[in-house]
Formats: C-alpha cells, sequence, structure tokens
C-alpha cells in the first residue's frame, strides 16, 4: 500500500508533498477530514513498532493538558492518537512495506529515495 496521512491546513505537510511529487498510485488521506481508523493505527504500528514512535509531542493539546508530566503508555498513545488527528506526527508515509514518519530534512530525504 502507498499511503500518505496528513494534515491539509499544515503547510509543511503541503511543502512535503509537493517535494515528494507522490505517483497517482499514492492514497492520500486528511487526517482532519477522514479521521484515522484502529486498523489504520495499527498497520502504522506494525511498522513503526511503537505508537509513541507515531506521537506529536508538539501537538498544542500535548502540553494544554499537561502530558508531558504524565507517564504515557503504549497505550495511552494509541488512544490519543484516535481521539484527535493533532497527536498523530505528520505526515507519515507507507510505501512498499515502510513507514517515514514526520518532517525531519532526513526522513523527507529518505522517504524520497524510497519513492
Amino acid at each position: 500500500m502507498k499511503k500518505i496521512y496528513y494534515l491539509s491546513t499544515c503547510d509543511t505537510c503541503k511543502r512535503i508533498i509537493n517535494e515528494l511529487n507522490p505517483s497517482s498510485d499514492f492514497v492520500l488521506q486528511d487526517i482532519k477530514t477522514e479521521s484515522i481508523t484502529l486498523g489504520q493505527i495499527e498497520e502504522m504500528h506494525g511498522f513503526a513498532g511503537s505508537y509513541e514512535a507515531l506521537f506529536s509531542k508538539r501537538a498544542r493539546l500535548y502540553k494544554e493538558r499537561d502530558l508531558k508530566n504524565q507517564n504515557l503508555s503504549e497505550d495511552d498513545y494509541k488512544s490519543l492518537i484516535l481521539e484527535h488527528y493533532t497527536f498523530l506526527k505528520r505526515p507519515v508515509i507507507l510505501s512498499n512495506h515502510q513507514i517515514f514518519i514526520g518532517n525531519s530534512k532526513k526522513v523527507v530525504e529518505a522517504a524520497k529515495s524510497a519513492i
């Protein structure tokens, strides 16, 4: 499966998608308008190895809820991502049984090479 989970209101996501110029066989899912399903988060977890790797600690709600001072489990990370789209580190790119999470230069370059 070739899929990109992104946020259409995020300029960084849009810039990265433009940079990657994904082929038409990629499915783009705007996580704000089409929520992540349990099956999708479990598929991402299978590639990433942990829910924490998929979790954005930069999310506004992370700070507002003071989650950094809580001892979060893998189940907590999973539940939070399913609860609100901003908790997913973006973008998440699935391509040929590989996953690329986030917007760091290194991750984007690796995704470009894989695509």
